[in-house]
């Protein structure tokens, strides 16, 4: 469905894509995980059709949208990082003024508007000015413009960036109904627990592409037993393991410190050398990874 070979991108001196390679051939949630900076924006534009790549192959359900941009854009739906629909159009006009954009027939726009108003349950706001939306509903209504015209992949830039808790959950609730009715969908987030619900990974970091796989497998590939430590002064801890093993095997997580160590001995002698200095673990267990571990033990073994 989606086949990306040696893409580059460069703004200035700015390599932000460096030859990604990617091929996505089944309907699936696909999330590309990655900080800011990481080149995740820039992809999605290239891949809706909205910014040219210097350099590589992309093949969108068998059209060459290097070579044709607009081949494929009626198979597509996109969202945007920031939203960008007009703010005094209500909920109901934005999505029919989409429609008219994607040269949906008359006949059928009006059952399209009734549905995903029902599906997004964004019905009873329908005559609201988008501008007077809250952020979980304006991404609601954006989902709706891009779905305007049924569309066989969706992309999504970071679509729960500053929302809610809430509206959060209910975004993936529509994501997965989306994907039971045969969508495929690339979504990019900075948060790693996100990630964790699609069924199929991307870490991307500095235009470079850090590990592929479904959660399980990258899970496996974690190269160290990983501990997690509650220690009456974690900053000290912190300084203590760095100084026994460098800064490559100690991460911060809020309160507690996830360490990547080789052994179960290797544990005991950190524990010595903390008590020898005075200080108290207040809990200490081993843990399986998540993908926050991942990436950071990714980004090591990349430097």
């Amino acid at each position: 469905m989606i086949e990306i070979k040696g893409l580059k991108k460069k703004f200035g001196d700015n390599q932000t894509l460096c030859g990604i390679d990617l091929t996505v051939d089944s309907d699936i949630i696909f999330a590309i995980v990655g900080p800011d900076g990481a080149g995740k924006t820039t992809l999605l534009r290239i891949l809706a059709g909205i910014m040219r790549p210097d350099d590589g192959l992309i093949n969108i359900l068998g059209h060459d949208i290097v070579k044709n941009p607009e081949s494929a854009k009626r198979y597509t739906g996109y969202l945007s990082q920031r939203f960008s629909l007009n703010p005094t159009l209500t909920v109901a006009e934005n999505i029919d003024f989409f429609g008219t954009l994607y040269e949906v027939p008359k006949s059928r726009k009006e059952d399209r508007l009734k549905r995903l108003l029902e599906f997004s349950r964004l019905g009873p706001f329908k005559d609201r000015q988008a501008g007077k939306l809250s952020g979980g509903m304006k991404q609601k209504l954006a989902l709706c413009c891009a779905l305007i015209h049924t569309p066989r992949i969706l992309l999504l830039d970071e679509p729960t960036t500053g929302v809610d808790p809430i509206s959060r959950r209910e975004l993936w609730e529509i994501l997965y109904d989306l994907l039971a009715q045969g969508v495929m969908i690339l979504v990019s987030t900075p948060y790693m627990d996100e990630a964790e619900r699609a069924g199929e990974i991307m870490m991307l970091h500095r235009g470079k592409t850090l590990a592929r796989g479904n959660l399980e497998d990258l899970k496996s590939k974690f190269h160290h037993k990983l501990y997690e430590m509650v220690c009456d002064d974690g900053r000290k801890a912190f300084e203590i393991i760095v100084g026994q093993l460098g800064d490559d095997r100690v991460v911060f997580f809020g309160d507690r410190l996830h360490l990547a160590l080789d052994s179960e001995q290797q544990m005991l002698t950190l524990k010595t050398f903390i008590a020898d200095a005075g200080l108290k673990i207040n809990s200490l267990d081993q843990i399986s990874p998540g993908l926050e571990d991942i990436f950071m033990q990714e980004l090591l073994y990349a430097k």
